[in-house]
């Protein structure tokens, strides 16, 4: 479902594009295409406030996310909606690039390589799982991308179909203010870090982490997964979500003397919140991803900056037909599959 209602790039990469152009538009959908969030959701409810043998630091995340819930009125979405169904279009640029170290470094401004796409995501919960599929296109190349709750998948033009690495994570761009139950049950056991100021407004800010196991779950071959970190700004005027910032942290183990470590930050700042059948939906934001490469080679390090403008066209609740079946993965991920 939503396959074929986007742009069909089938042989399009194969077009006469220099290979800087196609390396930025790699690297563009590689990070923001379809990142995940670092933690897992569960459908158990929200915990209510107490603040009887719980940390402070949880029982103001508590009273944080039930704030959150009254503003958006999500706790629609935990009896009678179903699916979710979003269209969407975005603007992507790799803004700057810098390689090298020291006083050898390059940098590299685009000077307006921009690449202009959209996308539709389909989402689905049931008593046990959270499924949802997402197909976005961006400058001529489509990236495909699904979760049945058992395993997530992910297609690209040049790496073919592959499954994810550790259990089922929810797509970053839904907690983007887009799907507020999943927000909710994502930040419903964070931490409060205090506050904060987020450009004109004074937030909350709450932590989720990725625990030990969970990295080494995502971490394969050479690659090796340190930390994931997400931060959530939640106003303290309007209790809404403003700002979302995550943090990652990679090693890589080229040779045994040849360590590089990938570091990026994504930064999102949300807004033009709209009633959608009674639940406040964010509309429009934009994302900032910075990628840091060093080690012990100077000569590989860099720095990459991207920008992602995105603008929700169209959101629609419990659309007939939508079933488990429409989350079924590729059937070059079915080995992965872990056992019913």
């Amino acid at each position: 479902m939503g396959k074929g209602l986007l742009l069909n790039s089938h042989g399009a990469y194969k077009s006469n594009w220099n290979s800087r152009k196609f390396t930025d538009l790699k690297l563009l959908l590689g990070v923001l295409g379809c990142p995940l969030a670092p933690v897992a959701v569960t459908n158990e409810p929200i915990p209510h406030i107490s603040i009887k043998d719980t940390p402070i630091e949880t029982s103001s995340a508590h009273y944080i996310i039930q704030q959150y819930i009254a503003a958006t009125g999500c706790s629609k979405l935990r009896t009678g909606i179903k699916n979710m169904y979003t269209t969407g279009s975005l603007t992507m640029t790799c803004s700057e690039t810098e390689t090298g170290g020291g006083k050898t470094g390059r940098v590299r401004n685009n000077g307006g390589s921009i690449e202009r796409g959209c996308f539709v995501l389909w989402q689905m919960k049931n008593s046990t799982n959270d499924m949802w599929s997402v197909e976005l296109a961006v400058g001529g190349m489509k990236l495909l991308a699904g979760s049945n709750g058992k395993v997530v998948w992910r297609h690209t033009p040049w790496l073919g179909t592959h499954a994810a690495k550790g259990s089922p994570r929810p797509l970053r761009r839904v907690i983007q203010g887009l799907d507020p139950r999943t927000t909710a049950s994502m930040f419903a056991h964070a931490q409060c870090m205090g506050e904060k100021r987020a450009g004109e407004e004074d937030c909350f800010v709450l932590k989720v982490a990725a625990d030990r196991r969970t990295v080494v779950e995502r971490s394969e071959g050479p690659a090796e997964v340190i930390r994931h970190a997400l931060y959530a700004y939640f106003s303290q005027r309007s209790g809404l979500l403003i700002q979302v910032e995550d943090s990652h942290l990679t090693r890589v183990q080229a040779t045994p003397s040849d360590t590089l470590y990938w570091e990026t930050t994504i930064s999102t700042t949300i807004g033009d919140y709209r009633e959608v059948d009674g639940v406040l939906i964010a509309h429009s934001g934009r994302s900032t991803a910075t990628i840091f490469r060093f080690g012990d080679d100077s000569s590989r390090q860099g720095r990459s900056k991207m920008d992602e403008w995105w603008r929700i066209e169209d959101v629609v609740f419990n659309v007939p037909g939508v079933c488990v079946d429409s989350f079924i993965p590729p059937s070059d991920v079915g080995a992965g599959l872990p056992p019913s």
